[in-house]
């Protein structure tokens, strides 16, 4: 699945009834080198401790309007979007130490963090205020609703700190649990208003602009907020994001921020809100306008099929929208061939075969379209393009088309004519070089998946006797025996052993007896355990 996808703010009551305030997942934007981390964040400390020292006064005597022109200056590079997610990480952040502060009764460090949370909500509302204009009623509402709890944590928290006895603490930690709750109540609702504020800001910004600069702007931040998470991504949707988007790729005005929009909108549909907007706006026939139109970029091709890609992953289970999408299959699978075999670039190809990978798990009728288009040739042709294909995620991407094409028995001639079999055999070497763990689960797939496309072609005898004659029982023994060689993956031993099984029937003779008495004569399942678990009887 192509993702390229919030900060949300959890409620939950641990045991003892403490709240846990959790961002469920880091923004992106904050996931950069320690050091710059840090020096990011100093000055959102450092003006914290100006408030606890100063009481916020200023430090000269200059007017307010000098004060905001240094202030602006100091920031003109954060958005108040980009300064909001900040601020409101780390006031999720500080709220779940105090928790964990206050379950050890470190009652002077609850304080302590108080006063630093307090003094970062303080700041986090006066920052947005400043960076933005368009703030409701009700957002001032929960301001200063946000403050007064805040304030009256801190007094609770002081008072902790000044009484020794077991009862008063005891009486007192329930308050704080309390008001802890109320906190981080009140703050998640300021939180959503002011996300779903600038959401409507930027989403007006696409509507109503003509300027080129304001619009890709505009797609840029949007696109930013998707990047942080379903929950931003079904906000956006939810507030007609989608319908802005596809406007934009409507107008030839602003074709070269296709490429741009389109990859905003494959973040946006990650999320059921967003592929029901997509359809309810006819966004398959936009997207299969750009695929079919060759005037367009590769560009803005290739990221239309990277909206395919989403929409159509077997991972969501709510592609049920998607009724246009069957209507448009033939020229759309048509387009992303042809923009896989004319690909100059790995990514390109990776975009185009992951959307016709996920095609062929939508709908069967798919696979049957490929093969009169010459699919197998020109995906086999690709396998040996380092060119197109210059990574394990490509070539999982690949063997997944053939795997699903190669259920019509049809196909079997296909593969033999293009030397795919020889090409899948080469896959089941397939090897991480990096050993990034992503890289290794996509060595897993291909691997696997190879195996299942060489069991399913076996049927055929042509496709069984080629499979010998490239040595592939030899390989499977290889992986079936060797976990490292398979990754350890239990998936891959599977697969394996089916694939070992159907070439068998063909070529019994070329298995030795104990390959034969261990890895095909029991059930499946006897000879996985015995592969799983006693891995050393075999070395």
């Amino acid at each position: 699945m192509i993702s390229r996808p919030w900060i949300k703010f959890e409620m939950a009551f641990q045991d003892g009834g403490l709240l846990n305030v959790l961002p469920v997942q880091r923004m992106n934007f904050i996931q950069v080198d320690s050091v710059q981390r840090w020096m990011d964040d100093l000055t959102l400390m450092t003006e914290c401790e100006c408030m606890c020292i100063l009481q916020s006064k200023p430090i000269s005597t200059e007017d307010d309007s000098q004060s905001e022109l240094m202030f602006t200056s100091q920031d003109s590079t954060q958005s108040s979007l980009e300064m909001l997610l900040k601020r409101a990480w780390i006031i999720s952040t500080e709220l779940t130490k105090i928790v964990q502060k206050l379950e050890k009764n470190k009652w002077k460090r609850v304080h302590v963090m108080t006063v630093r949370m307090n003094c970062h909500v303080r700041s986090m509302i006066k920052e947005y205020n400043t960076f933005t204009k368009t703030s409701t009623d009700e957002m001032h509402r929960y301001e200063t609703i946000l403050m007064d709890k805040c304030s009256e944590l801190t007094d609770i928290t002081e008072r902790c700190t000044q009484t020794g006895e077991e009862e008063t603490l005891l009486s007192m930690k329930m308050s704080i649990n309390e008001t802890l709750t109320s906190v981080g109540e009140y703050f998640s609702h300021l939180i959503n208003l002011a996300l779903k504020q600038e959401v409507k800001n930027l989403i007006e910004q696409l509507d109503t602009c003509d300027n080129l600069y304001s619009v890709e702007s505009a797609i840029h931040r949007l696109y930013s907020l998707t990047r942080e998470g379903s929950r931003l991504c079904q906000l956006v949707a939810q507030e007609g994001g989608v319908v802005a988007l596809f406007k934009i790729c409507r107008q030839d005005c602003f074709k070269c921020l296709y490429p741009s929009a389109l990859r905003t909108l494959a973040s946006v549909c990650c999320v059921e809100e967003g592929i029901y907007q997509l359809e309810k706006v006819d966004g398959i026939l936009c997207l299969t306008d750009i695929l079919t139109d060759d005037s367009q970029t590769e560009a803005s091709r290739a990221e239309a099929a990277a909206v395919i890609a989403q929409i159509t992953s077997p991972h969501l289970t709510f592609t049920q929208h998607l009724s246009s999408f069957i209507e448009n299959m033939e020229e759309i699978v048509t387009a992303l061939l042809k923009l896989c075999e004319e690909a100059s670039s790995g990514e390109v190809c990776l975009l185009a075969t992951a959307a016709l990978a996920n095609i062929t798990f939508l709908d069967t009728l798919s696979c049957e379209m490929l093969l009169p288009m010459n699919a197998i040739k020109i995906l086999l042709n690709a396998c040996s393009d380092r060119q197109r294909v210059n990574s394990s995620y490509a070539r999982d991407q690949i063997v997944t088309i053939l795997a699903n094409m190669s259920i019509p028995d049809q196909c079997a001639s296909e593969i033999i004519k293009e030397n795919g079999v020889q090409i899948l055999i080469e896959m089941l070497f397939e090897k991480s070089a990096t050993g990034i763990l992503a890289d290794i689960s996509a060595c897993e797939r291909v691997q696997q998946k190879s195996a299942v496309t060489l069991a399913r072609l076996s049927r055929d005898p042509e496709v069984a006797k080629a499979a010998i004659k490239y040595n592939c029982i030899p390989r499977l023994i290889e992986l079936c025996r060797f976990p490292e060689e398979r990754h350890n993956s239990d998936a891959v031993l599977v697969a394996c052993l089916a694939a070992l099984r159907r070439l068998a029937i063909t070529s019994p003779e070329d298995l030795e007896e104990s390959d034969f008495e261990q890895l095909v004569k029991p059930r499946l399942v006897d000879s996985f355990l015995l592969c799983s678990n006693m891995e050393e009887s075999f070395v």
